[in-house]
């Protein structure tokens, strides 16, 4: 390959990492070119692309960006999950592919400017998705909201039925003070009859 060819080759590496929020490491010896294509298309499900590259130029490209740390990475056939949306999803797909072909090997990575190991990797596969926390956030909400609402509803019932109960109660009172009153002025009146009467004699 012309020395050009391999110096924009580099400069191609050194883009797509940087552009990434992640890149997972992976060994595809063994992998045949309908597995590859099929491990392609589950990356690229989950915003991600899965590409070979040459270990001499990806080296080039991780020191320049001074990621030696990467290097390790580089030994054996190589390709890179580029992943430019969930970094959890991106995981987890690659780890899923593991799964499904052996032959391929996770080997480590890089994620929002953190280098990992394997493990890691399989770690941060385990983890719920960004899409799924905010479903299951959404899920409370939901039932946060339904059991205000039922509570206010509740709250509101049991006002109505109280207001009820006391108007009823003045309703009954009414009557009886109205009672008392009458029964009041009648004796005020007999009393002042029986005062007029004893003043005559």
């Amino acid at each position: 390959m012309p020395n050009q060819q391999k110096v924009e080759k580099v400069a191609e590496i050194k883009e797509r990492l940087q552009a990434a929020q992640a890149a997972y490491f992976a060994d595809y010896r063994g992998l045949s070119v309908p597995d590859i294509g099929e491990v392609r298309t589950a990356l690229v499900e989950v915003e991600a692309q899965f590409a070979v590259l040459k270990n001499t130029l990806t080296r080039l490209a991780v020191r320049d960006l001074e990621l030696s740390e990467l290097e390790e990475f580089l030994e054996g056939p190589t390709a890179v999950a580029f992943v430019q949306g969930d970094i959890v999803a991106g995981a987890k797909a690659l780890v899923d592919a593991s799964k499904r072909f052996p032959v391929l090997e996770v080997k480590g990575g890089l994620a929002e400017g953190r280098v990992l190991g394997a493990d890691e990797i399989k770690a941060l596969a385990a983890l719920e998705t960004r899409e799924e926390m905010l479903a299951k956030i959404a899920g409370l909400l939901s039932m946060h909201m339904r059991k205000a609402a039922f509570l206010f509803e509740a709250l509101q019932s049991k006002f109505a039925a109280l207001l009820a109960a006391y108007r009823e109660k003045l309703e009954e009172e009414t009557p009886a003070e109205e009672t008392a009153e009458q029964e009041e002025t009648s004796a005020d009146q007999a009393e002042e009859e029986s005062d007029e009467e004893q003043e005559e004699g």
